[in-house]
């Protein structure tokens, strides 16, 4: 069956509408979630992300591989979806922040939340949610003390809100099947459109911390750091943050 785009108003998240779609047995593999707006988005380590109707694009797509992926590739595939449809509206700024969101200089647009509820291996599923900023002029306080915000209007473009939510879309489901398929391409592409690629970087693995020169991210060995005392390779799955520690070169 070809997957779906089931519309929504304003709803909690595109992530809770394609979850319970999940668990009453109704999802496809590929179908998407949209919404005019949310009320109980949510970004990294739980944050809150509200938007009003009308000025954010929220989609989320249900992925149903039959085997579990490489671990980060659906959260990448989600990040590289928004990179694209950015720098095809000539936003070229746009880049990936470690581990899901999108930003401009230091203000994000956008914000990746993949989950799984109750995991089942024989037939693992997945949910990738994307949030973006597309025609707000202002935003809501507490959102904007936590960090700066940016959107796609503010960045300058006047676009059809729609038109982005149909790129989106597209392009979501186009790199998630991608990684799918292949996960080394997208793990290329991820290292390229990262703020962190080719910086001096600070990884916490499981609670330690490792510094050195992000150099190389692949689906087989994770995320590889140029030390003094030689390359140290990290897998993803044990990375919970990477962050600058100085500029690039």
């Amino acid at each position: 069956m070809r997957p779906r785009t089931i519309r929504h108003g304003l709803v909690d998240s595109t992530n809770e509408r394609a979850l319970k779609a999940l668990h009453e047995g109704t999802a496809q593999h590929g179908d998407v979630h949209v919404a005019e707006g949310q009320t109980s988005g949510r970004g990294r380590l739980g944050r809150r992300w509200e938007s009003p109707l009308g000025e954010g694009t929220f989609v989320t797509l249900i992925a149903r591989p039959g085997r579990i992926p490489v671990a980060g590739c659906l959260t990448l595939a989600g990040g590289l979806a928004v990179v694209d449809v950015c720098r095809a509206l000539g936003l070229t700024r746009a880049e990936l922040d470690w581990p899901n969101d999108v930003v401009v200089g230091d203000a994000k647009l956008a914000g990746v939340l993949t989950e799984s509820r109750g995991l089942d291996p024989a037939d693992p599923a997945w949910v990738v949610g994307v949030g973006l900023n597309v025609a707000q002029r202002s935003f809501d306080d507490a959102l904007a003390a936590s960090r700066r915000v940016t959107s796609l209007a503010l960045e300058g473009l006047t676009v059809d809100r729609l038109a982005v939510e149909a790129a989106l879309i597209d392009a979501l489901r186009a790199r998630v099947e991608a990684t799918l398929a292949d996960p080394t391409p997208v793990f290329d592409d991820a290292f390229r459109a990262l703020l962190q690629g080719g910086r001096d970087v600070r990884v916490d693995v499981a609670g330690e911390v490792l510094t050195g020169r992000f150099t190389a991210l692949t689906p087989q060995r994770g995320l590889c750091l140029a030390r003094v005392d030689g390359r140290a390779w990290v897998p993803l799955a044990h990375v919970r943050s990477v962050e600058l520690t100085g500029p690039a070169d």
